[in-house]
Parts: C-alpha cells; sequence; structure tokens
C-alpha cells in the first residue's frame, strides 16, 4: 500500500506543498480502512467469503469462494445459488419492510410525485413477471428494456432477474439506428419500453423509434410490452407485435435462482473511445459489491434517502439508483429532469428539502449547469439543505473551481470517486463509512477500494 502510494507521490505533478498535503492525508487515513483494504488483498477468499454470507441471502450454499483456475478470469462464490430480484425485495418483505418507500419518482418534466413502497414494488414486480414468463422468458433469456426514468423502467429490470433472465437496458430516446445495434447483439426474447419520454419542450417517441429500430434489425423479438404514459400521449399499437403493460401482467411467480457467475444483465460501455462494448455483470459477486459499499463508500443508512441524479441506461443508474439503494432497503430518488429548464435552476435544492435526501450521487457537469445559470443562487436558496450530508461526484474529472464552489453552496463535503462501466463500482473512494477523512485533497479521487490491487504507472 504505501509503496503504491510513493510511486505516486514520487511523480506528484504539483509543488512540494501540494505533495507533502497528500502524504500527511494518506497518512492520517484512519486505520480501519487500512485493515479492511490489506485483508481484502491479502485474503480473499475469507474477506468476500465473510461478506457473501452476511449481506446476501443465498438459495443454495457457497462451495468455493473464489475459483481462479483460469485467471485472469475469476470465478466467484462458485456452486453458490440466488436471485436478485429475492434480495431486492422479498427478503424486505419477509422483514416486515414492506411499508417502507422503495423509490420516490419526482417528475418536474410532468408536475408530479409518485412514492412505490416495497410491497408495491414487489407486487408489481411479480406480476410483471408472472406475464413475461406467459410470453416465453426463461432462464438466460435476454430482455432489451428501452424507458425513461420512471419507476416502471425499474420494474422491468427486477422483473426480468426474478426469472433469472437477463436484462440489457438501452438509453431512452438513443436513435433507431443505436437500439438496432444493441437488439441485433442482445438477441432478446422480449423488448420492453415505454410509448414516449419527455424533454423539455418535446416528447420523444419511444415507440416510433423502437418500430424503426425492428425495421432495420435482423432480430426480432417474441413481442414488445409497451407501457403508455397517459399521462402524456397515448399511442397506437401495432397488434401483431406489440401488447400492452397491462394486458401483460399475470399472477405473480416466485424468484427462480440462478448460479452466482451467471449474468445479471448486459451494458453497453458509451462508445467514447471505440464502438460501445457488452458488459456482462455476473450475479453474485455484483450484488455482494453493492451491498458492501452503500455503506462503506458510501455512509447509507436503511432510513436514509438517497439520490443518484443519473439515469438507468448508464451504469451509476444501475448500481445506485436500482441495485445498490434497493438492496440495503433505503429510498432512491428517480428525477425526471435537468439541472435547470425543469422549470428552473431549483431544482435540486427542492428535491433535497422536500424528500429530505441524505446523500446525492451526480456528474460534475450538472453542477456546472447550475454554477453558470444560478451562480448565486437566487432560485436554491429559499430550500433547507439540514438532511443533506454529503454529495459523490464521479463519471468525470471536476475541476477545482467547481468542486469549491459545491462545497460553498451546498455546505456539506464533496466525495470524488472514480470507476467505470467495466467494474459496476468504485476503483477508487474516500470511504465514509470507514471514517476515512472527509476532507482529501482537491483532486483525489481516494485510495483504492476492496479488492482492487491497483497500482499507479508513469511513463
Amino acid at each position: 500500500m504505501n509503496q503504491m502510494f510513493n510511486t505516486f507521490s514520487n511523480n506528484f505533478p504539483e509543488n512540494d506543498r501540494s505533495k507533502k498535503a497528500v502524504q500527511c492525508w494518506h497518512d492520517n487515513v484512519n486505520p480501519l480502512y487500512h485493515d479492511i483494504y490489506r485483508r481484502s488483498i491479502e485474503e480473499p477468499e475469507a474477506f468476500w467469503g465473510e461478506l457473501a454470507e452476511q449481506l446476501i441471502d443465498w438459495d443454495k450454499s457457497i462451495e468455493n469462494v473464489m475459483d481462479d483456475s483460469n485467471s485472469p478470469f475469476t470465478k466467484w462464490f462458485v456452486g453458490g445459488q440466488l436471485n436478485a430480484c429475492y434480495n431486492v425485495l422479498d427478503r424486505h418483505i419477509l422483514n416486515n419492510k414492506g411499508n417502507k418507500i422503495a423509490l420516490i419518482h419526482d417528475s418536474p418534466m410532468t408536475n408530479t410525485v409518485r412514492r412505490v413502497t416495497y410491497n408495491e414494488l414487489f407486487e408489481k414486480v411479480s406480476r410483471l413477471a408472472g406475464g413475461l414468463q406467459k410470453l416465453g422468458v426463461k432462464k438466460g433469456d435476454r430482455v432489451v428494456i428501452y424507458m425513461p426514468l420512471i419507476p416502471e423502467a425499474i420494474m422491468a429490470m427486477l422483473a426480468t432477474v426474478r426469472l433469472g433472465a437477463v436484462h440489457s437496458v438501452v438509453f431512452g430516446g438513443f436513435a433507431a439506428s443505436e437500439l438496432c445495434t444493441r437488439i441485433e447483439h442482445a438477441e432478446p426474447k422480449v423488448i420492453i419500453a415505454a410509448n414516449c419520454g419527455i424533454e423539455p419542450n418535446k416528447i420523444i417517441h419511444y415507440l416510433d423509434i423502437l418500430h424503426n429500430a425492428l425495421e432495420m434489425s435482423k432480430w426480432k423479438p417474441h413481442k414488445n410490452v409497451i407501457f403508455q404514459r397517459a399521462n402524456i400521449l397515448i399511442s397506437e399499437l401495432d397488434s401483431y407485435v406489440d401488447v400492452a403493460w397491462e394486458k401483460v401482467l399475470d399472477d405473480p411467480v416466485e424468484c427462480i435462482p440462478v448460479e452466482a457467475n451467471d449474468p445479471l444483465y448486459i451494458l453497453y460501455t458509451s462508445g467514447t473511445t471505440d464502438k460501445p462494448k457488452g458488459i456482462q455483470r455476473p450475479t453474485g459477486g455484483h450484488l455482494v459489491t453493492l451491498m458492501f459499499t452503500m455503506n462503506h463508500i458510501y455512509g447509507v443508512q436503511p432510513d436514509d434517502v438517497w439520490w443518484n441524479a443519473s439515469d438507468l441506461g448508464w451504469v451509476v443508474g444501475h448500481s445506485y439508483i436500482c441495485y445498490g439503494p434497493l438492496l440495503f432497503g433505503a429510498t432512491s430518488v428517480m428525477y425526471e429532469g435537468k439541472p435547470d429548464r425543469t422549470p428552473d435552476p431549483g431544482q435540486y435544492f427542492r428535491i433535497i428539502e422536500q424528500h429530505k435526501v441524505s446523500a446525492l450521487f451526480s456528474v460534475p457537469t450538472s453542477f456546472r449547469v447550475l454554477r453558470r445559470t444560478d451562480p448565486e443562487i437566487k432560485y436554491g436558496r429559499k430550500y433547507s439543505l439540514n438532511s443533506l450530508r454529503t454529495i459523490f461526484i464521479a463519471g468525470e474529472h471536476c475541476d477545482i473551481e467547481t468542486k469549491s464552489w459545491i462545497e460553498k453552496t451546498f455546505k456539506v463535503p464533496v466525495i470524488n470517486n472514480w470507476w467505470q462501466t467495466e467494474t459496476g463500482s468504485a476503483i477508487t473512494a474516500t470511504c465514509v463509512g470507514l471514517a476515512q477523512s472527509l476532507n482529501p485533497p482537491p483532486f483525489t479521487t481516494g485510495l483504492p477500494f476492496c479488492g482492487y490491487d491497483s497500482k499507479y504507472m508513469t511513463w
């Protein structure tokens, strides 16, 4: 650990004062972090095996925590069987937490706020799973989901994995050609889509985009399940391929266990540096990691309201709008809007006050927009931010001016972390739940998280 840090610090591109500040911060990190991190590297089988047993409910016990016989393609929790939907929903119901709010959907675009309890989510998901089963979806099948940021998108994800099938969420509003590429690659048995999405001053006709994509596609799904957003638009369905969401809902079905290394989902990289690549995420290891990170990285408690201001079409939305907070039994906010223009730059502040948000996770660009459109906080200053403890940022570089503005404006620590689609969670982070200092050096993205034997390379 010290050797890794020294390799970095000796090449630190700032002055001696900056270098000494970083060294001081590193040396004063709570020993709890160092102890836990060191164990994750030196004793990975014991470390992750214990967490898997403590954090996740298994249908069949793990036989071998770590199989690295085909290194570097290590398999985790071999022999263990589980279901992601059970861990996200059923176990909370069985623990008498069904009346707790699971999702808050806040949509200034439609001027609505909707709260969904764990009981309601469980009922809708299990009935949708029953309907998908009637349409022929079974364990191992793929289901493409093309929806805006609405609770039904999470229902579609969880109904899919309840059957042991694999979802592939496509960012809502992607052009027909992009959607076609992903359909041809995933070869879904069924596609679940909304009829439309909404942007400032315009409606996005998802159903038309989907039909255009299928005209181009060599792969044809068995059916399209269409959720009509009746408060915005009613679309005409193609009776040959489309079936209404309400007509699909059927008798509830139980969860179907899958092997720990069976895929949970397929998600495509952004394609920033090359063509998008499909990332296939194994179920067991991912659920253990997300459950662990909710408290240990982000400091979330079960009664907290957690807001990740991303989209389900990206990895951060999968991990920390859907799976992470719901595994943990927290409340997850889904915000269908923009930092500004929906209708003004005060919406982030309003949501924090109205829903008593404890922790916010967003990209630096969102705050740059707020700073540019309302630098004096004329819209936001009327709202109370007393519930907010921390803000987390990731996804891109955050310049010091933006970070300082966020800290001054929201009056909470701003914590940066680094990860990517391929990892599904943080590679480096400042771990709130491990009592790390919430005032790290300005440009740091934290120290390596458990399991990442990180090295800094110079050339």
